[in-house]
Parts: C-alpha cells; sequence; structure tokens
C-alpha cells in the first residue's frame, strides 16, 4: 500500500511537472510571437520616399436638372512614390490627371459635397488601381492623396 501511494505521488509529480513544462513553453512561445506581430506591424515602410505633387485638377461637376448655375471641384494631388519610381511616376501625371478627371466627372455637387476626404481619396485611389490593374510594372506609386480640395 505505501509502495502505491509513492508510485502515485511520484506519478501525479511527473505528469503536473510535464503539464507546468508545457505550459511554461507555450507561454514563452506565445509572447515571442506576439511580441514578433507587434514590431513588425510598428516598423515603418523602410522604403526613401518622395511626393510627387499634380496641382489643379479642376472637374466640372454635373447639375442637377433645372439648376443654372455651374459647380465644380479642384483638387491637387500628391503622390507618395517610392524613389526608384519617382521619374516615372512625374512621366505618367497626364494619365493621372485623366484618370482623375474620369473618375470624379460623374459627381453633382450634392453627392460631392457629402463625400468625406477619405472617400473621396479612396475612390480616386480605386480608379488608379483599376488603371494599372493590367500594367505589369504596377503603379509606380505607393497611394495617392488630396493635398487641397475646393468644392464650389
Amino acid at each position: 500500500m505505501k509502495t502505491s501511494k509513492i508510485v502515485m505521488v511520484a506519478l501525479l509529480g511527473s505528469v503536473s511537472s510535464v503539464a507546468a513544462g508545457g505550459a511554461a513553453t507555450w507561454w514563452v512561445l506565445k509572447s515571442k510571437s506576439s511580441t514578433t506581430v507587434a514590431s513588425s506591424a510598428s516598423q515603418p515602410d523602410s522604403r526613401a520616399f518622395r511626393y510627387v505633387p499634380l496641382d489643379k485638377v479642376i472637374v466640372m461637376l454635373r447639375n442637377t436638372a433645372g439648376e443654372p448655375v455651374s459647380h465644380y471641384l479642384a483638387l491637387d494631388l500628391v503622390f507618395m512614390s517610392p524613389v526608384e519610381t519617382e521619374k516615372v511616376t512625374r512621366e505618367h501625371l497626364p494619365l493621372l490627371r485623366s484618370v482623375t478627371l474620369k473618375a470624379l466627372s460623374a459627381l453633382t455637387m450634392e453627392t460631392a459635397s457629402r463625400l468625406t476626404v477619405d472617400e473621396l481619396t479612396a475612390q480616386i485611389n480605386a480608379a488608379y488601381a483599376s488603371t494599372y490593374a493590367n500594367d505589369v510594372q504596377g503603379k509606380p506609386f505607393a497611394a495617392a492623396m488630396i493635398g487641397k480640395l475646393i468644392i464650389e
């Protein structure tokens, strides 16, 4: 009887030691992986960027039925371009102006005035993504941002 108690205590101690070791290993690995994920997410893009401006894009907005006054939207865009593709971005500015005009020309004054800057930026970037979707080299810039916006 005494021997079986010793064996049970030894077995219970072994099982609890293995369980504690497994839990400790899991805890260490989990904390390392979450630290790695957090540090990689907080690291900024290490590429060097240049900001290429596209000034004075003016779009005539559509009138609602019977409205005699013309309205327009004027904006300045800035393209965040990696240094390696800055020249290509500058060469594409006429295309980018045309894509912007095409994307925004269907807006009415009412629709344009309800859009936030973020929504308008997303609409413009979606038009660029669509334009460059079939281009083998892709977009020469990381993102387009609105530098100035006037709706009148």
